[in-house]
């Protein structure tokens, strides 16, 4: 599956550098409940989930606060701790058994500084990732709850159904009990 999601991801021009990025990233499983890193620590890979559930969370006055998740077919990373080399703010944990293609700082470096086509397909995910960022910060500040989960209906429907409730609730900044009122009034 990630050699497909390569493939048609990215804008390669020769099957060199295909090959090349398949090669620099490797397989990693991780079972319900571990970490691919824990807050503190020095995230070690930038990654690729093929199948599972990465729940990103802080640590808030002792209550767990999910601040993305990141489901199949998706990159993610503490990135600032990936790319600095620095302990992460965040823990992301597997919420479901997960299969990773992981890549180290050093091949991620040489991929970026060397393989056009993992660099235009970085830039572009970037990209992404910031516009969705900004989307998310503006709905947090300016829709209801109940507005929020509708949203999320509309948008990512398959989160709803893969991802366990109390885990939803926190990322759209809602309790547990008020994300059960909302799901009966709402459909």
């Amino acid at each position: 599956m990630f050699s497909q999601f390569i493939k048609n991801a990215t804008a390669a021009d020769s099957e060199k550098e295909r090959l090349e990025i398949l090669q620099s990233f490797t397989e990693l499983h991780l079972k319900k409940n571990s970490y691919l890193v824990r807050e503190g620590e020095i995230c070690t890979h930038f990654c690729f989930v093929e199948s599972g559930i990465l729940q990103h969370s802080i640590d808030v006055s002792g209550e767990e606060k999910t601040t993305y998740l990141a489901l199949r077919n998706s990159f993610t990373s503490s990135l600032y701790s990936f790319l600095n080399q620095t302990p992460s703010r965040k823990s992301i944990k597997a919420i479901a058994d997960c299969t990773l293609w992981v890549v180290d700082l050093k091949k991620f470096k040489h991929l970026i500084g060397n393989n056009s086509a993992f660099h235009q397909f970085y830039f572009h995910l970037i990209e992404k990732q910031i516009c969705l960022i900004d989307d998310y910060r503006i709905d947090l500040l300016t829709l209801t709850p109940e507005e929020r989960y509708q949203k999320l209906l509309l948008t990512e429907p398959k989160l709803l159904q893969e991802v366990p409730l109390h885990y939803l609730a926190s990322f759209l900044g809602i309790s547990t009990r008020n994300m059960s009122r909302i799901r009966k009034n709402v459909k």
